[in-house]
């Protein structure tokens, strides 16, 4: 059983770097897919609270390992 939990986790890790950065991205993802609809918002607009979020992650994450 744990050369198995071992196995897995070093699968995870060839995806994955940092977990909060993914588990960040995937919850925008999931925030802008049931909100925007429900705004009824009409044009280009979702794309760019979509790109704005995923921006605001990435700063986020690019600091916090800048400060390591």
């Amino acid at each position: 059983m744990n050369g198995l939990k071992t196995i897995l986790s070093e699968l995870f890790g060839l995806f994955v770097d940092d977990a909060g950065f993914a588990l960040a991205i995937l919850a925008w993802v999931a925030v802008t897919a049931l909100a925007v609809p429900r705004l009824g918002l009409h044009g280009s607009l979702p794309a760019l609270i979509f790109f704005v979020g995923l921006l605001a992650i990435l700063m986020e994450s690019a600091l916090r390992r800048a400060k390591k």
